[in-house]
């Protein structure tokens, strides 16, 4: 049983659509909703063995907890995939509950253009400049979110620097990763 927010309508409303072309239609909810209920509603029309959660940092507290219920009364795995924060660096309000109430978390890898980990993610300007304020939501503008380490979203976020883009299989390393990459030499 797939769940994908209402809100998000970059494909269309009710559709989750992946980077490689692959998508299926979901059931849209919204902040309103109770996914227990839906979730018990959809098991009287056929078997349901799994629910999977698209962009489930918009998922609300109640909803979280509703999920939770799903596993707990129901027996059946919960799997929620989204963002942990936004392009402030703040966490959304179902990736907090999700982090703490989850039975397991698994990290999706992603590499910055620096060629670290990314754990962030930026919203930029046509220049490539990190955006400070807005709306915490933005749907689509895809390429108006960057992934990147947590050095570089201080470095772009509160240095002001645009975001420099290198390919990752070329890494050069940034003027301030002498200090760390003599320490990963040593190891």
């Amino acid at each position: 049983l797939l769940f994908t927010p209402r809100l998000d309508d970059r494909y269309r409303s009710g559709v989750i659509k992946s980077r490689i072309g692959l998508q299926s239609d979901a059931i849209a909810f919204g902040s309103e909703d109770n996914l227990y209920a839906a979730v018990q509603s959809a098991m009287e029309a056929s078997n349901v063995h799994c629910v999977l959660v698209d962009e489930s940092q918009f998922l609300n507290r109640d909803q979280v907890f509703q999920l939770t219920e799903v596993v707990d009364r129901l027996g059946i795995p919960v799997l929620c995939f989204g963002l942990r924060t936004d392009f402030q660096g703040e966490l959304f309000e179902g990736s907090r509950h999700l982090l703490a109430w989850a039975d397991e978390l698994q990290e999706l890898k992603t590499i910055c253009h620096t060629g670290r980990k990314a754990t962030m993610v930026v919203r930029v300007d046509e220049n490539g400049y990190a955006l400070r304020e807005g709306s915490q939501v933005e749907i689509g503008g895809n390429d108006r979110y960057i992934s990147v380490s947590r050095a570089e979203f201080k470095r772009v976020f509160y240095g002001g620097s645009p975001v420099r883009m290198i390919d990752p299989l070329e890494h050069r390393p940034h003027p301030d990763d002498s200090e760390q990459d003599e320490l990963l030499e040593e190891t």
